[in-house]
């Protein structure tokens, strides 16, 4: 296995283009050009892969043949130790997620097979890059490093957390898991400045994506005269008051406390099409862009809504599992979450509120005021989980990685790491068609999004090849609104083809070199803009302009220009991928 001494300066081989007109950027454009501006050599890689394995060429090491996949493996002659990070997300009744049924059983039917200890590492969701800092410092890097976003993985490499590997190795190691990246395109993911670093896992429906909902209390608007969920802001905001007039809930809008990652997407306050420029320069999602009008005009709404008192006053202090039980309670219109055949807070809420009415937002919500009224939203990427292996690991706990990656492939073990077991997780209805059991909470619970976060490394959701048949197997079918809300949801995924297809999928700029500046300031950067962002929207109306501008100046000083400034120069030197025109 080649072992190489990681170079400071690495340059990140992102996306193959992703066209901005899909849900998960999986466009159709640019690719070429993308190739040869990254200056990656994936597609040789790739092709010697496959002549190596189709000459069933192998490789000795001390531990194992490398030829053939599973059918030619043997057991470690020593114990390897492998160790698997697994994100921690915080959320009450799933099970510890280091321990519990389903790491047992992928301990005895992976493991003890071939002379591996597993061990799960808890990686806090909210928290990836300060986790993995520490594990760093500390010497105890997992022997796998994983995550969804480019830039924290170009951070990793530029860390010397990563080693390079040999994707042909990899290839006959695990021939299965190499053959989906290729049906998905992924090869070209895969390298930093021609060295090899990574595989990845599938992400499925990334063009339409339908596996996070927002639920709303469609009772309390039938009480105030609607008969549909309000798709303007115009119409929401009239809702909400008409609900607090009616003495029905003091402060519908709810909300929670910003948790960095992600927060505020402002993808429906956008002028499209874009300005390509802007676009590489604030469009991202792991550092706000406060001072970007989009932005101004986002925090302008929060703040109309706070002083309107639509929003819970003390919002700032509440957390997520906070605003679930004030949606259950009553405290709040609406709430969203992953759609799960395991849904206990909503299983909750039926619970308590028998004559409740529920109803999903459509896709085609335009919610933004004035500035956007849009149903443009932002797009996954054409891969799921990115994969790297620790720059301290063994050769032979790399390779055990790779097995794991390769068993974890398997249909049958998706299968039952997916659906757990017939009988107590799912039934079989006379279609022939598996149906989960919503609220089991037995020995074989399984963990978050049906153990999502043990199968992402190879996919990101069950899969039946229907997307009809998906959204059932995946949301529970014995709620009081199951076939309801099923169908809702079906509407929805369809309505997000047709927008998609219009270009309301916006997708991430991607950078084909690593832009320094982010891992410089990106801390401080989350900090400031928690404080700002709350700031800015509990102030006076009459104050908001001034202060606003303000807060984007400091933001500007403490970094923030630093790195659209170095985003704008890597986009002028054509290190970046490009808009769909």
């Amino acid at each position: 296995m080649k072992r190489k001494t990681l170079r400071k300066a690495v340059a990140v081989a992102a996306a193959a283009v992703m066209a901005m007109g899909t849900l998960a950027g999986c466009g159709s454009s640019n690719t070429a050009e993308s190739t040869a501006a990254a200056e990656t050599t994936e597609s040789t890689a790739s092709s010697e892969a496959a002549e190596s394995t189709a000459a069933g060429e192998t490789t000795e090491t001390a531990s194992t043949s490398t030829g053939g996949g599973m059918d030619s493996w043997e057991p470690f002659a020593e114990n390897v130790t492998l160790q698997v990070p697994v994100y921690d997300r915080g959320v009450e009744g799933v099970p510890d997620v280091v321990d519990n049924y389903w790491t047992q059983w992928i301990q005895e039917n992976f493991g003890d097979q071939w002379n591996i200890t597993v061990e799960f590492v808890p990686i806090t969701r909210n928290d990836v890059m300060t986790d993995y800092a520490l594990l760093a410092s500390s010497g105890t890097l997992p022997t796998m490093l994983t995550e969804f976003d480019f830039p924290k993985l170009a951070q990793w490499a530029n860390d010397g957390y990563l080693t390079p590997i040999d994707m042909n190795e990899f290839a006959s190691v695990a021939p299965t898991y190499y053959n989906r990246m290729v049906e998905q395109n992924q090869l070209d993911y895969t390298a930093i400045n021609g060295d090899t670093y990574f595989v990845m896992g599938e992400s499925t429906y990334y063009e339409t994506a339908h596996t996070w909902q927002v639920f709303v209390r469609m009772d309390w608007l039938e009480q105030v005269g609607y008969d549909h969920v309000p798709t303007t802001r115009e119409e929401y905001l009239d809702a909400m008051q008409k609900i607090m007039d009616a003495g029905i809930c003091e402060h519908p809008g709810g909300g929670s406390m910003l948790t960095g990652l992600g927060s505020d997407q402002n993808h429906s306050y956008r002028t499209l099409p874009q300005d390509e420029a802007e676009w590489a320069m604030y469009g991202d999602y792991n550092i706000v862009s406060l001072g970007w009008a989009p932005n101004k005009e986002l925090i302008r709404d929060k703040n109309e809504e706070y002083n309107l008192g639509i929003m819970n006053p003390e919002y700032y202090v509440t957390d997520s599992e906070t605003e679930k039980a004030n949606f259950i309670n009553g405290g709040q219109y609406a709430f969203g979450g992953y759609i799960s055949s395991s849904m206990d807070w909503l299983t909750s809420f039926y619970e308590q509120n028998p004559d409740a009415k529920l109803a999903i937002v459509p896709a085609a919500a335009g919610l933004a005021g004035s500035y956007g009224d849009t149903a443009a939203y932002r797009a996954n990427n054409p891969f799921g989980v990115i994969v790297g292996f620790s720059s301290s690991a063994s050769e032979d706990e790399i390779r055990a990685a790779w097995m794991y990656l390769e068993w974890m492939s398997q249909e049958d073990v998706l299968q039952t790491l997916q659906w757990g077991v017939e009988g107590e997780n799912y039934t079989v209805d006379e279609d022939g068609n598996k149906v989960s059991v919503s609220d089991y909470s037995g020995d074989y619970q399984q963990g978050y999004n049906n153990n999502g976060d043990y199968t992402s490394v190879v996919t990101n959701a069950r899969i039946t090849g229907d997307p009809e048949t998906d959204i059932r197997s995946s949301f529970p079918q014995d709620l009081p609104q199951s076939e309801e809300l099923t169908q809702q949801i079906i509407d929805f995924y369809n309505d997000r083809v047709e927008l998609a297809a219009e270009g309301m999928a916006i997708v991430d700029c991607q950078f084909y070199t690593a832009i320094e500046a982010e891992s410089d300031y990106r801390d401080t950067l989350s900090s400031l803009y928690t404080q700002y962002r709350d700031e800015l929207t509990m102030c006076d109306p009459d104050e908001f302009d001034s202060l606003y501008d303000q807060r984007a100046q400091e933001y500007l000083d403490a970094g923030y220009q630093a790195i659209i400034d170095e985003r704008l120069e890597a986009y002028e030197a054509g290190q970046t991928t490009r808009l769909a025109q």
